[in-house]
């Protein structure tokens, strides 16, 4: 079994007590699964000019189970909002943090690292599986790979993962939503085009994928889409700094989807995931 995900036994059934609100409820097969993902990336996935300090186009999905997402996921970050700000009408985007933009301006370098901790450790310990995938442009230029989309190949690898995770949960048989944040209309036609070719079947099951994309506007206040976007550049990171101390990403080791189940979180996580394209 290949899960970094909690048990079974340690989720929440999804909206316990709703059945008593309306009456009986029949059985069926249900319309959707227990599970949400949200979507974020780091980089860009221009091929044209790269980056050299930023080489790598990055893309992260954090699966959720939406009962524990609700009960304690969005709790806990509005909590930390009101602490932190005296209100929840902020949005929290890694980069403003990291250049201090906007609300995020810190009197001195102990409160930014106090903020940044105590943000941390609500990730730390937020239950999610995280898939990623990390696009090496420079060494898809040396692969002749130019013509390839950044964004359409890594977005073939992380949903093909989240097919197989879904699967284990046995929660194929409902539609699980992706939720992705808008970045322009011809970008995001383009987006959902590729979506729906490989759920079409283009994908390396040959089948298709009962998942729909959902777009959210830049300025949702989305708890998941926040730690999407929070977590994205730590794993680039991974690759760009390789070998440097990157604590961000070893408190994100025990998040991502791996082989061997719980027993194994933090190992074996590469090639399911966590992938590096294309493969040194």
């Amino acid at each position: 079994m290949n899960a970094s995900a909690s048990s079974d036994a340690d989720q929440l059934p999804l909206f316990a007590g709703v059945e008593n609100l309306g009456g009986e409820v029949a059985v069926e097969k249900p319309r959707f699964s227990d599970y949400i993902v949200y979507v974020d990336e780091s980089g860009d996935h221009s091929m044209v000019a790269i980056d050299d300090a930023y080489p790598v186009f990055v893309l992260s999905l954090c699966i959720f189970q939406k009962a524990y997402y609700a009960r304690a996921v969005v709790p806990s970050l509005e909590a930390f909002k009101f602490y932190q700000f005296g209100h929840d009408i902020v949005i929290l985007h890694e980069r403003d943090i990291r250049k201090e933009v906007g609300q995020f301006r810190f009197s001195n370098a102990a409160g930014k690292n106090r903020f940044i901790g105590a943000l941390s450790r609500i990730i730390e310990a937020s239950k999610f599986v995280l898939v990623a995938c990390v696009i090496d442009k420079r060494r898809m230029v040396d692969t002749g790979e130019t013509a390839s989309n950044p964004y359409h190949v890594a977005l073939k690898f992380c949903l093909e993962q989240l097919r197989d995770f879904l699967s284990e949960k046995g929660q194929l048989d409902g539609t699980t939503h992706v939720v992705v944040e808008c970045r322009g209309k011809r970008e995001d036609a383009e987006l959902e085009l590729e979506f729906r070719r490989i759920c079409d079947g283009a994908n390396r099951f040959a089948a298709p994928l009962p998942f729909s994309v959902v777009f959210a506007d830049k300025k949702a206040n989305s708890s998941g889409l926040q730690l999407a976007d929070l977590v994205a550049r730590p794993i680039g990171l991974s690759v760009v700094r390789r070998g440097q101390a990157n604590r961000a990403f070893d408190l994100l080791k025990k998040k991502f989807f791996c082989r061997g189940g719980r027993a194994n979180v933090g190992k074996d996580y590469e090639g399911v995931g966590y992938l590096i394209y294309p493969e040194a």
